[in-house]
C-alpha cells in the first residue's frame, strides 16, 4: 500500500516537497492542505508586483511556460491532491490524523498520514498600535496582501506612503512605491536600514541612496499611532513627529507559525520555531518540518539560525521529500545570505560580520575594498564595495558584505561558496575566476579583497575602516591624513570631514621626506590603491607609524566636505 504523505502548507516548502516527492517516489499518496486559495507562488516576487515590474499576479504562480500552479495543475501534472481553503486545526500524533476545517463549507475533516510535513510558514508581526486596523494599513507577506496594495495604488488616491520597518521587505517596497510616483518615507526603531543584514558603514551607504532619491528615513523613532479619517489611514505618529500617509506598510518582521506544532507537543526552540534535525525531522520521527516555521543551523557559528527565505524553504522541501522517499539526505544549514536591489544599487551579505564574529567569541579581521567591476576601458561598468571578514586563527573566510552599482550578485555568490566551503583567504585569492574584459578586471574584485586582507593579516599593511578612522578622532588621536588625488578629483569627489593635506602621488616621492615622523600618517585616494603605493613609499623611507584608509573617498559612507 502506498504511503500516505500529508503536507500542511502549499506555498514554498510544501509545494516543493510535494513536487519533489512525486519525482522520487511516484507511488506515494500525497495530499496538501492549504488554508489560502493560492498555491506555490513566488512570495519574494510580491514587491515587484506591487511596483508594476510584474504586471499580472498570476505570473508569480505560473510555471516558466505560463501554466498556473493551482490545485488542478498539481492533480493533473504532479498527481498530488491539493485542498485549498482547508485550515489544519489539530495534529493527533498517536492516531496519526490531522483535523482540518474546510473554510468554504465549514465542515471539519480528518486526514490520516504515515508521514506528516509541517510547512506552515510565518506571519507578519502586527503589534497592537492604535489605528493598525485602518484601511490602507497593509502587511506584505501573502498574495492577498499584494493584491490589496496594488488595488490601493491603482485607485489613484494614494500619494504619500510610509513604510514602518527597514528590513528586506520594507526596503524592497521603497523602490516599488517610488517607481509608482509615490512620496515615500521610512520609519524604523533602529538608526540604519537593513540592521539585521549589514553593519553601520554599509547602512550609511543605503542612507545616501535614500537621501539622493528624496526618501525620508526616520531612524531611531517608535510608531505610537496610525492616524485616521473616516476609517482610512491619513498619517503615522511617532515619538518625534507626524508623517502624512495615504498608505502604510507594516514590515517590522515575521514570526513562525508554530501553534499546531506546539499543541501537538513537538519541540520548539529559539525564535519560537520548530526544532528539526539535519534530516528535517521534528522530535516526532514521523513528522518533518521545513520553511519559515522551523529553525536551522548557522554554518559559520554552528548555532541555531532562523532564515525565513523562499530559497531556504525550497531547499529544505527537497531534503524532506528525499528523506520521506528513503534517500537519507541532510540539510547542512544556512549562512545568512541575502541580496536586494535598491534602484541602481545592489546590496548583499553572506556569513557574519566582524561584530557578529566577536559576539560569537571568534577573533576576526576585516578589510574594505572598492573596485570597478570591469576594466576602465569597457563601457557600462560599475563600482563594488566589498567588506571581507576572515577568522584570524584559521584564516578561513567567514563573511562578506557588498554594495554598489556593479555586478554584485556574481561576487556575492563566489563568496557564498567560499564561506560554505571553508575556504581560507589564500584559497579565495587563488580561485580561477573567469576573466574577460566584458565581465571583470584581470584580478576580480573578490581576488583584490582577498589579497588586501592577506596583506593586512600578514602585517604588510596597516589600515583603518571608515568607522575606525572616526573612532580615532573621537578618542582624541591626531593622525595626519594625506590625500593622493589630484586637485580636480578632490573638487569633483569631495573630501573627508577632517583636516587633510594634498600631495598627488606623482609628487609623493619628492615631498614624502618632509612629512613629520612624530605623527601617524594615513594615506588615501579615490579607492586607496594610490594610498597603498604611498604606504610602501613611506615604509621605504623609514616611516613606521603609517596606515591606509580602506576604500578611499568612494568607500567613505559618511558625510563629506
Amino acid at each position: 500500500m502506498a504511503k500516505k504523505i500529508l503536507i500542511i502548507g502549499g506555498v514554498a516548502c510544501g509545494g516543493k516537497t510535494a513536487a519533489r516527492l512525486m519525482r522520487v517516489d511516484p507511488e506515494a499518496d500525497v495530499t496538501v492542505l492549504e488554508k489560502g486559495e493560492f498555491l506555490s507562488y513566488a512570495g519574494c516576487g510580491l514587491p515587484y508586483y506591487v511596483g508594476g515590474v510584474v504586471s499580472d499576479y498570476k505570473e508569480l504562480m505560473s510555471t516558466p511556460i505560463g501554466v498556473i500552479r493551482d490545485a488542478a495543475f498539481f492533480r493533473k501534472v504532479k498527481h498530488v491532491d491539493v485542498k485549498t481553503r482547508h485550515m489544519a486545526t489539530k495534529i493527533d500524533r498517536r492516531s496519526k490524523v490531522v483535523t482540518a476545517l474546510d473554510l468554504e463549507s465549514g465542515e471539519e475533516k480528518q486526514f490520516p498520514y504515515d508521514k506528516l510535513v509541517i510547512a506552515t510558514g510565518a506571519s507578519p508581526m502586527k503589534p497592537p498600535i492604535p489605528g493598525i486596523d485602518l484601511a490602507n494599513v497593509f502587511t506584505l507577506w501573502t498574495m492577498p496582501d499584494a493584491l490589496g496594495m496594488r488595488a490601493a495604488i491603482d485607485s489613484g488616491k494614494v500619494k504619500k506612503a510610509v513604510i514602518v520597518g527597514a528590513g528586506l521587505i520594507g526596503m524592497e517596497v521603497v523602490e516599488a512605491l517610488c517607481e509608482q510616483g509615490l512620496d515615500v518615507s521610512v520609519v524604523d526603531m533602529l538608526t540604519q536600514p537593513l540592521p539585521a543584514l549589514i553593519d553601520h558603514e554599509f547602512g550609511n551607504h543605503i542612507l545616501k541612496v535614500l537621501k539622493n532619491r528624496d526618501i525620508g528615513f526616520f531612524g531611531g523613532e517608535k510608531v505610537l499611532e496610525f492616524l485616521g479619517d473616516n476609517a482610512q489611514v491619513r498619517g503615522v505618529k511617532t515619538d518625534k513627529r507626524e508623517l502624512e500617509a495615504d498608505m502604510v506598510l507594516m514590515a517590522i518582521g515575521v514570526r513562525p507559525n508554530t501553534a499546531l506544532a506546539r499543541e501537538a507537543g513537538l519541540e520548539i526552540g529559539d525564535f519560537g520555531a520548530i526544532i528539526v534535525d539535519e534530516y528535517m525531522r521534528t522530535s516526532d520521527p514521523d513528522i518533518f518540518a521545513g520553511g519559515d516555521c522551523c529553525i536551522g543551523r548557522n554554518l559559520v557559528t554552528g548555532k541555531p539560525a532562523w532564515q525565513p527565505m523562499g530559497s531556504t524553504a525550497n531547499r529544505e522541501g527537497r531534503v524532506i521529500a528525499d528523506n520521506i522517499a528513503g534517500r537519507n539526505v541532510t540539510f547542512k544549514g544556512v549562512q545568512g545570505t541575502a541580496i536586494m536591489k535598491l534602484f541602481d544599487y545592489t546590496v548583499g551579505k553572506t556569513g557574519i560580520t566582524q561584530e557578529q564574529a566577536r559576539q560569537n567569541g571568534m577573533e576576526a579581521e576585516s578589510i574594505l575594498v572598492v573596485d570597478p567591476d570591469k576594466p576602465h576601458f569597457m563601457p557600462q561598468g560599475g563600482v563594488i564595495v566589498i567588506k571581507l571578514v576572515a577568522e584570524k586563527k584559521t584564516r578561513r573566510v567567514i563573511g562578506a558584505q557588498l554594495f554598489g552599482t556593479g555586478k554584485v550578485d556574481k561576487r556575492l555568490d563566489v563568496l557564498v561558496g567560499a564561506v560554505s566551503g571553508g575556504l581560507t583567504i589564500e584559497d579565495l585569492a587563488d580561485l580561477d575566476i573567469a576573466y574577460a574584459p566584458p565581465f571583470t578586471t584581470a584580478l576580480d574584485p573578490v581576488t583584490h579583497a582577498a589579497n588586501s586582507l592577506r596583506n593586512k593579516m600578514d602585517g604588510l599593511m596597516r589600515s583603518y575602516s571608515p568607522s575606525e578612522l572616526i573612532e580615532k578622532f573621537e578618542k582624541g588621536d591626531d593622525p595626519l591624513l594625506v590625500d593622493l588625488r589630484t586637485p580636480d578629483e578632490i573638487e569633483n569627489q569631495g573630501d573627508l570631514p577632517f583636516e587633510t593635506i594634498n600631495i598627488p602621488l606623482g609628487q609623493f616621492w619628492e615631498k614624502a621626506p618632509t612629512l613629520p615622523r612624530d605623527r601617524e600618517i594615513i594615506t588615501y585616494c579615490k579607492i586607496s590603491v594610490r594610498g597603498w603605493d604611498a604606504h610602501s613609499i613611506l615604509k621605504r623611507l623609514g616611516y613606521n607609524n603609517i596606515a591606509v584608509l580602506e576604500g578611499g573617498i568612494v568607500g567613505w559612507p559618511f558625510e563629506k566636505k
